[in-house]
């Protein structure tokens, strides 16, 4: 199983110079989490969504992306290309020929290479998740702060009866996000009003003000922007059974329900392509 054989040969690239709202736009437009950046047709970096969510006052793609990054051949197994995204923690591993960009394998493409392999081991034993929920009152904001503090990429929600209501995902936060232009400003005087030596035109010469530019979300609850047809899986889910659900559904996690449809745990793909390194998630 070669990477030229399950790897993403269209791949959305951005050219330099670009700045962050081109960027912006072209994660809302396609609903993909990351894009190689290119200069002179050569690779440079990769910028993603997490990197626009964590830097949200940072405009310069030179300062946002991750730079040099990790390369394969389409001649790389799927198995080393697995064992590289899970030892590096990325979700991404653009695919080098002759110095040229040829594709991209993702964790996505892994997953699909996992839905044909019809394994049927159980996941509930090596593969879910423990996880945390959020209330669907809680504001976007809030939201968007905890994912950041927590290293989450989704996160389950649940209404006022504990049962599962939605998910909320980094791509979710992306499509509702706005770019804010504010002016702030700053005093840098040595004095105050009630210091009597200073006088008032060297207090006031020394307030600046300047604009500033900012990925903002919306100041409403999360229940309006999550995803509320949440595909869910039983614990006794079979392995490329649920590789499939999330191809077919393009989605990057399902929660794990029991018999009452209550949450329980999560399954990510990250932890699902371990398969095919016949290893099992720590």
């Amino acid at each position: 199983m070669l990477v030229r054989d399950y790897m993403t040969k269209n791949v959305v690239t951005a050219d330099t110079p670009a700045n962050r709202d081109e960027i912006l736009k072209i994660l809302k437009r396609t609903g993909i989490s990351g894009v190689p950046v290119m200069k002179d047709g050569r690779l440079i970096g990769i910028i993603t969504r997490k990197d626009l969510l964590r830097n949200p006052h940072e405009t310069q793609i030179a300062l946002l992306m991750s730079n040099e990054p990790i390369t394969i051949t389409p001649d790389t197994t799927l198995r080393e290309a697995a064992e590289i995204i899970i030892n590096k923690n990325i979700r991404r591993l653009p695919v080098v020929e002759d110095g040229k960009l040829i594709g991209l394998i993702s964790v996505a493409d892994l997953v699909g290479a996992v839905a044909q392999l019809k394994i049927t081991d159980e996941i509930r034993q090596h593969f879910v998740s423990k996880t945390f929920a959020l209330w669907n009152e809680t504001p976007l904001t809030v939201v968007g702060r905890i994912m950041e503090i927590g290293h989450a990429d989704a996160i389950p929600i649940l209404d006022s009866e504990n049962k599962l209501d939605g998910i909320i995902t980094e791509r979710d936060l992306i499509r509702c996000s706005c770019i804010e232009d504010d002016v702030e400003v700053s005093d840098f005087s040595n004095g105050t009003d009630d210091d009597e030596w200073t006088w008032e035109s060297i207090r006031d010469m020394h307030v600046i003000s300047y604009g500033i530019s900012r990925i903002q979300l919306p100041d409403k609850p999360v229940k309006l922007a999550m995803v509320k047809k949440v595909i869910a899986v039983p614990v006794n889910a079979g392995v490329s059974e649920c590789a499939l659900k999330m191809k077919r559904g393009r989605v990057d996690q399902l929660p794990v329900v029991n018999g009452d449809k209550r949450l329980v745990s999560m399954l990510f793909d990250r932890d699902l392509i371990r398969v095919l390194l016949n290893d099992k998630p720590q």
